[in-house]
């Protein structure tokens, strides 16, 4: 059995003033996009990996994609316009595989966040296969984080990769798909109609920032140099 990585790259730009997607933004020698990919490339056990893209971004992202690519294999799948709508579209490519037990666990990481290691990929993995399901977080220290979540107590920030056993992720979606409902994470939708999988907490990182406002690009090539 392998895992499979679907990389979430169909947001906007808004926030951070740009008039692009804004993980086709320049970083270091390549792009926020090609950073991102770079490390999923290098993550072992990996069967499928799945770029959700905006739609009309796909000749962007494929240029974004090619410099980093070698001899690997990525899908394009064009993404919805909320964010579980464009995980849902990931698990659809999947389903065949999944199903037939090829795919046992999928991770699933913002694009946005370009420095999350191979190490926090295989960490996430290996949780995701014990218990269920997992999600780096590290303790707050700073008022101003915008991704917050209690787990097992203490109040602390969320990142991704995010990872899940790949069927009840599946049977999850598929009955949200059914209710109509959207859930604000993947861990929300799981909550909802798996609730007996145990979500667990891995170390995060706070070297693993999300490229939100125009300072996060420049905190991000002074870590990358």
């Amino acid at each position: 059995m392998s895992a499979a990585l679907v990389v979430l790259a169909a947001g906007s730009g808004t926030r951070v003033g740009a008039g692009i997607n804004k993980v086709l933004l320049p970083l270091g020698d390549g792009t926020v996009l090609g950073h991102s990919l770079r490390t999923a490339l290098a993550v072992p056990d990996v069967r499928r990996i799945v770029v959700v893209v905006r739609p009309g971004d796909e000749e962007a992202t494929a240029e974004a994609i090619r410099p980093v690519l070698g001899t690997g294999e990525v899908l394009l799948v064009p993404g919805g316009a909320t964010r579980h709508a464009s995980e849902y579209a990931a698990l659809q490519v999947l389903r065949a595989e999944i199903e037939s037990g090829e795919i046992d666990v999928v991770a699933l990481h913002d694009a946005a966040r370009p420095l999350a290691s191979p190490e926090l990929y295989a960490a996430v993995l290996a949780a995701a296969r014990e218990h269920g399901g997992a999600l780096p977080a590290f303790p707050l220290r700073d008022l101003s984080t915008r991704e917050l979540r209690l787990v097992a107590g203490p109040l602390v920030a969320v990142q991704t990769p995010q990872a899940f056993r790949a069927g009840p992720l599946l049977a999850a979606y598929l009955r949200a798909e059914e209710d109509g409902f959207e859930g604000t994470d993947t861990a929300a939708c799981l909550e909802m109609y798996a609730g007996e999988i145990r979500i667990a907490a891995v170390p995060g990182s706070p070297l693993n920032l999300k490229i939100t406002f125009p300072e996060d690009v420049a905190v991000a090539e002074r870590l990358l140099a």
